[in-house]
């Protein structure tokens, strides 16, 4: 996703007059081979985070569109200040695009963990929340944030899935529950309910949500299962929980048991890899079919078998 990133940035350079990179030493050989044309819209502030948001903020108030790059947990943890206050109180466009994710890099330790990024920059409540699940995903973000002029914030994860169709989309639909897969889950997900009679959403767009499609297909379970209340499972690749506020207020009156997986608020110290963490946060394909299926046969459902006939939804 970064090269996919890079290669967007420059090419946001090349066609837009305002657009603007800003970097904190991260990346910048990625950037190297800028034609020497574009080279005064790429600048780099060094190792200061919260420098680089306030820059993209000078920059931005005198009518550029800062794009502004490195790891999520410097870019929105370290600079949140300067988000809130440059950005977000400036009222501003800018697109801030993170890589590390919530522990892509587990071995450089908790300095570059950041689970907690979507949830944090939620509380702004202005910002647009990207999830790619794939490379092919970046660029299109990339141009169309920069040509909205908005506040945008695109969570690049060296995790991937299939990639995305936009918006929020029905990968299939069962009777026994929703399950919503946000960015690149969404492939050990449905790995994970294979032999479930649920209906798969996969979302991209995390803020705001598309609370009428998500109604939309709650009511359809609903409908057609024999229980009183919707059983709607998700599933984060940060935060677990980070959405619910939003799942219950696009449900409104509906009766639903919402079920939240994502990474746990335990700190890990013992870093191991990125497969050690997805097991430690039960966000591996075998927990999250155990946990799911526990969720969607829970006491006194009544499960239907899967139709292997059934096609993918349009």
């Amino acid at each position: 996703m970064r090269v996919a990133f890079v290669d967007a940035a420059i090419e946001a350079l090349d066609t837009r007059d305002d657009a603007v990179v800003v970097l904190a030493d991260i990346s910048t050989v990625a950037f190297a081979g800028v034609p020497n044309r574009l080279r005064d819209r790429v600048i780099n502030v060094g190792i200061r985070e919260q420098a680089l948001v306030g820059v993209a903020g000078g920059l931005a108030l005198a009518g550029m569109v800062p794009i502004v790059h490195t790891y999520a947990t410097f870019l929105i943890e370290r600079a949140f200040e300067q988000i809130k206050l440059d950005l977000s109180h400036q009222d501003v466009p800018a697109v801030l695009v993170s890589i590390g994710a919530s522990y892509d890099e587990p071995a450089y330790g908790r300095t570059h963990h950041a689970p907690g990024d979507v949830a944090l920059l939620s509380t702004l409540g202005d910002w647009h929340i990207e999830v790619p699940s794939a490379a092919a995903d970046v660029r299109p973000l990339l141009l169309d944030a920069v040509d909205r002029r908005a506040r945008t914030y695109l969570r690049l994860s060296a995790q991937t899935a299939a990639p995305s169709t936009g918006g929020l989309a029905v990968v299939r639909r069962g009777r026994d529950a929703v399950v919503l897969a946000v960015g690149p889950l969404l492939d050990r997900v449905c790995a994970a309910v294979d032999d479930l009679d649920v209906t798969v959403l996969h979302v991209r767009t995390v803020r705001p949500l598309d609370a009428a499609a998500l109604a939309a297909e709650t009511d359809r379970v609903l409908a057609a299962g024999s229980d009183s209340a919707a059983t709607v499972v998700l599933v984060e690749p940060y935060l677990a929980g980070t959405a619910a506020a939003q799942i219950n207020d696009a449900l409104g009156h509906r009766a639903h048991r919402l079920f939240s997986h994502g990474v746990r608020q335990a700190e890990l110290h013992r870093f191991g890899t990125v497969a050690d963490h997805d097991r430690a946060h039960g966000l591996d394909t075998d927990s999250l079919r155990s946990a799911i299926t526990a969720q969607v046969h829970r006491a006194g459902c009544v499960a239907h078998p899967v139709d292997q006939s059934q096609e993918p939804a349009e």
